[in-house]
């Protein structure tokens, strides 16, 4: 069995007995042999062409074929196992940004800046932001205490703001309409205290109070309970202030007024965040057609 020749070179004679190696020869200039072989004749090296944007990255050898490269600008595109193409890099688009440059083995790499999103292979603007709105109001003692909480993109979106302005401008309506409400109230039932009549005075019965007659036996000892007292105002000892119920604010103005400060499309956040559970929500805007009405009863149902 005639030995084979090694890489680089090739064969010109084969042994003729046993024992004796082949005849071989190195291959010619701008020729190489890759493999051991039996091959009488070397193979050509490849030519980096301009013309197909090639340059050479390794020249070829009598083991090695050339390797050419793309030229800069330019980046390998294989078409199959043997063959590829040089393509021309790509440019990032309007509201992209390089997050790799191009080589001559891969293309450049973009992607879309802060705040867009990639939509039909363009770059457009964020504009709708997930946020969430909490508001929790606290009445005691003349005190609002309003706790918003917005998640979204560092820019926001308008009708974020204006949910969070409508909403505060609704809790300041609410406590001026209590306080203007408790100051009348307060102020009628004080007037009617000194108008009361004195006890000698005939007066005909208030149904509202019910009045415990005492036992004729205890004609010394004569005492007088009220249970009830009328609903308006409760009259104890003089040196005290009344204790009195504002009845004069009507529900309907202040939800009106509300309504015609939160936006319409911010309403059912609004409702939810109060309270209102979506089955009763669903409810109101299957009895109520008209859009107004229906944000009115929600807002009642709370």
């Amino acid at each position: 069995c005639c030995n084979k020749c090694v890489p680089g070179y090739r064969l010109v004679q084969e042994c003729t007995a046993s024992g004796q190696r082949s005849t071989c020869m190195p291959c010619p200039s701008r020729q190489f042999q890759e493999t051991i072989n039996y091959s009488t004749t070397c193979r050509t090296c490849s030519i980096c062409k301009t013309q197909q944007r090639r340059l050479s990255r390794q020249p070829c050898n009598k083991t090695k074929d050339t390797v050419c490269r793309c030229r800069d600008g330019f980046y390998k595109s294989v078409i199959d196992s043997t063959k590829y193409q040089c393509l021309r890099c790509k440019s990032c688009e309007l509201n992209e940004e390089e997050i790799q440059k191009c080589t001559p083995e891969k293309n450049t790499v973009c992607a879309c800046k802060q705040d867009y999103y990639r939509n039909n292979k363009k770059c457009e603007i964020c504009t709708k932001c997930v946020h969430t709105l909490t508001p929790v109001v606290v009445m005691g003692k003349s005190a609002i205490q309003l706790k918003l909480r917005v998640l979204g993109k560092k820019d926001g979106t308008q009708s974020t703001y204006n949910l969070v302005i409508g909403v505060a401008a609704a809790a300041v309506v609410l406590l001026l309409l209590v306080a203007f409400g408790t100051h009348v109230a307060t102020k009628r039932c004080t007037k009617k205290k000194f108008q009361k009549p004195s006890p000698s005075a005939e007066a005909p019965p208030d149904p509202s109070e019910e009045i415990l007659i005492p036992d004729e036996e205890s004609s010394f000892d004569i005492s007088v309970q009220v249970a009830t007292i009328s609903p308006v105002c409760e009259f104890g000892q003089l040196n005290k202030l009344p204790d009195c119920i504002p009845l004069e604010i009507k529900i309907s103005d202040l939800i009106y007024s509300v309504l015609d400060l939160v936006p319409v499309s911010q309403v059912k956040q609004l409702v939810r965040s109060l309270g209102v559970r979506d089955t009763e929500i669903e409810q109101v805007e299957l009895d109520n057609r008209s859009c107004r009405e229906a944000h009115y009863q929600m807002l009642r149902a709370w």
